[in-house]
C-alpha cells in the first residue's frame, strides 16, 4: 500500500469479504482487502463451494429475472416450488432446534432476494442448479429441496465474478497478509490492522476494519478445543488459512462471543480427499446422493436415517455422524437401481474412492466392511422396506419399517447387482462459534455496545447456525451481512475521517 489512504480495511477474499468490499465502494470508500494466503488461495471457503444461494422467493419468476440466461430452452419445462419467506425462516429455526438469533435470521431471510438482486447487478451470473437440484419427471424438471439458485461457475466462478467487479471499481487486494491484531486508539476504538506477512510485521491504518475471514476450521488444536475429542481428525473441505486469528484478534479487544462454539458445518467426504480443499476437484469430494442409498461403518451397520429429509437439510450434520463411527470412516452403498441416479459431479471425479462388486459379500471384502454384519443389514433393510412409489423429487414417504435407524424417504430394497460402495469420512466446512454483531454488522463488545471501527460478516459471525444448516444458507448469509458490513464501514469511516 506505502502510504496510499485506506478508509476501510476488509480481512478476507471470500465471498462475504467481496460484498463487504462492493458495498464500501457503492458508498465511496476507499477499500483495501487482505488475504492470508498467496494470491492462488483467493476465495477463502466460498471458491470451494457448489455457488448454492438459498434465497426467500414468492413465484418462479423471481428467480428467471435474475439468471445469466432467461432464455434457457429448459425453463418452460421446469417447476421450482415457491418458497416464501415463512418458510425460509421455519427451516431455520426447525434445524437449529429455535436457538437462531431472531433478529439475524429475521433479517437474513428477508434480505436474501433483494441481496442476489444487488449481487447480480455488482456482476455475479446466476442460474438454475439442474446438475444439482433437479430431477427429470415425466418431460418437466422438477426441483426440489428449495435451492434452486447458483452461481454461473460454482464457487470458482463467484470468486471470479467478485474480483473482477472488485478491481475495476478500485478495490486493492494484497495477498500473503495475514492479520494477526487489531489497533485500537485511546478510546477503544479500532483503527487498523497488524499484519504478519513475509516482510514482517507492520500496521495498516484504516478508519474501519471488516473481519471477514473465516473461523477455525483448519485449525486442529482449536477444533479439538472447541468441537471436542476427535475433531481434529476431520478433514478441512476449503481453504487451510482459515485458522482463527481474525477471530481471536476481535476476541482480544473484547468483542463478545456468541453462538454454538462446539458445532460446526461438516458432511460426508471423500475418505481419499487430502487433508485440506483441492483448488482443482473443490467440492466436488462430497457423496451428497445418499438419500437414495444407505450408509454403513466398518462393521457394516447403518447409524443414521439417510432419508430424514432432502440432503440439503440433513447433509451439514450428518458429517459429524461419520466422525463418531471407528476410523472417522463409513461407506454409501447403492445398487444398479440407484446409481444412474448419482450426481457424476460427485460420484465420477478423479481417484473416487469407490469399489464395485456383484455381491453383498464381495463388496463387503472390496471395501474393508465385516462381510457377515453388512449382509446382514442389507437382509433386513430389504425386508423392512415397505411398498410404494419411489420418487427423488419429492419426499415420497417411501419407508422401511421395524428397523433401527429407520429410513423414512426414498427406501429401495439393495437387491439388483452390480453393487458399489463410496468410501466417506468427515469434511468439516466452517465452525458455527464467533462473533456476536448488530443488525449494522457492527461487532458487539462483551458490554453488548459496538466496538467503534469493527465489523464482521461471514462464517465468524455467531448465532446464526446451531446444530444444523439449511443448504445454501451461508453464502447467502455472508452476502447479506457482508453487504451490511461494508455499508456500515463505510458510514463509519465517513463519520470519523481517514486516520492515516
Amino acid at each position: 500500500m506505502g502510504n496510499d489512504v485506506v478508509d476501510v480495511v476488509v480481512v478476507g477474499t471470500g465471498n462475504a469479504a467481496f460484498c463487504a468490499a462492493h458495498a464500501a465502494r457503492d458508498h465511496g470508500a476507499r477499500v483495501l482487502m487482505l488475504e492470508k494466503g498467496p494470491e492462488d488461495w483467493v476465495g477463502g471457503n466460498s471458491y470451494f463451494t457448489a455457488g448454492a444461494f438459498r434465497i426467500a422467493f414468492d413465484s418462479q419468476d423471481d428467480l428467471v429475472a435474475l439468471l445469466a440466461d432467461p432464455s434457457d430452452e429448459r425453463l418452460p419445462r421446469t417447476d421450482v416450488p415457491p418458497y416464501p419467506a415463512s418458510a425460509f425462516l421455519a427451516d431455520l429455526e426447525r434445524l437449529t432446534l429455535g436457538r437462531t438469533d431472531p433478529v439475524l435470521a429475521k433479517i437474513l431471510v428477508e434480505d436474501s432476494l433483494d441481496t442476489a438482486r444487488w449481487l447480480r447487478d455488482h456482476g455475479i451470473r446466476f442460474h438454475l442448479q439442474y446438475h444439482r437440484q433437479a430431477y427429470e419427471v415425466n418431460g418437466r424438471f422438477r426441483f426440489w429441496g428449495d435451492l434452486p439458485l447458483g452461481t454461473v461457475g460454482g464457487g470458482e466462478g463467484l470468486i471470479e465474478q467478485h474480483r473482477a467487479t472488485a478491481e475495476a471499481r478500485g478495490v486493492r487486494i494484497r495477498f500473503e497478509s495475514p492479520v494477526v491484531g487489531l489497533l485500537r486508539d485511546a478510546s477503544g476504538a479500532v483503527t487498523g490492522v497488524v499484519v504478519d506477512g513475509p516482510n514482517g510485521r507492520e500496521e495498516i491504518r484504516a478508519a474501519a476494519v471488516v473481519l471477514a475471514c473465516g473461523g477455525f476450521e483448519a485449525d486442529p488444536r482449536l477444533r479439538a478445543t472447541y468441537l471436542g475429542p476427535g475433531w481434529d481428525l476431520a478433514k478441512v473441505r476449503g481453504t487451510p488459512h482459515n485458522t482463527g486469528e481474525g477471530l481471536m484478534a476481535a476476541l482480544d479487544v473484547g468483542a463478545e462471543p456468541y453462538g454454538h462454539w462446539s458445532g460446526c458445518h461438516s458432511i460426508q467426504w471423500d475418505a481419499g480427499a487430502p487433508p485440506a480443499g483441492d483448488r482443482i476437484i473443490t467440492n466436488r469430494f462430497s457423496k451428497q446422493s445418499y438419500p437414495i442409498g444407505i450408509v454403513v461403518n466398518v462393521h457394516g451397520r447403518r447409524f443414521l436415517d439417510e432419508g430424514a429429509d432432502f440432503r440439503n437439510y440433513t447433509y451439514a450434520r450428518y458429517g459429524a455422524e461419520v466422525l463418531k463411527q471407528p476410523g472417522a470412516l463409513a461407506w454409501q452403498i447403492f445398487d444398479a437401481k440407484t446409481t444412474p441416479l448419482l450426481r457424476d459431479y460427485e460420484y465420477a471425479i478423479p481417484g473416487v474412492s469407490r469399489v464395485e462388486a456383484d455381491t453383498i459379500h464381495d463388496l463387503a471384502v472390496a471395501a474393508g466392511i465385516d462381510p457377515a454384519g453388512l449382509e446382514q443389514t442389507v437382509a433386513e433393510f430389504n425386508r423392512a422396506v415397505q411398498p410404494g412409489e419411489f420418487n427423488p423429487a419429492i419426499k415420497d414417504g417411501k419407508r422401511t419399517e421395524g428397523i433401527t435407524p429407520p429410513k423414512s424417504n426414498w427406501a429401495l430394497p439393495i437387491d439388483t447387482p452390480p453393487f458399489v460402495a463410496f468410501a466417506v469420512t468427515c469434511g468439516i466446512t466452517f465452525t458455527f462459534g464467533g462473533l456476536r454483531i448488530d443488525p449494522q454488522a457492527r461487532v458487539l463488545g462483551r458490554n453488548g455496545q459496538p466496538i467503534p471501527g469493527l465489523h464482521a460478516a461471514g462464517e465468524l459471525v455467531g448465532g446464526i447456525f446451531y446444530h444444523n444448516y439449511p443448504g445454501g444458507s451461508g453464502l447467502t448469509s455472508g452476502a447479506v451481512f457482508g453487504r451490511r458490513a461494508g455499508v456500515s464501514a463505510a458510514a463509519h469511516a465517513a463519520a470519523v475521517g481517514t486516520r492515516g
